[in-house]
């Protein structure tokens, strides 16, 4: 199932408004290089919107669920 980002940062930072999430999210995602490399392998770009069901896979064996 592909998921949108934004709903994805909502989900590991649900005290936080969508805006602030997705900014916090992404800075998760861009200081952790191997996660980051990971990612990058399946395509993932800092401006796409949605994330394919292995991006999540690799973001969830990262970070763990939210």
């Amino acid at each position: 199932m592909f998921m949108y980002k934004q709903d994805l940062a909502a989900a590991y930072f649900p005290d936080h408004s969508k805006e602030s999430a997705s900014k916090r999210f992404a800075h998760e995602i861009h200081s952790n290089n191997p996660l980051l490399a990971a990612l990058q392998t399946t395509g993932y770009s800092r401006p796409r919107k949605i994330l394919s069901p292995k991006q999540i896979q690799i973001i969830f064996s990262f970070l763990g669920e939210p």
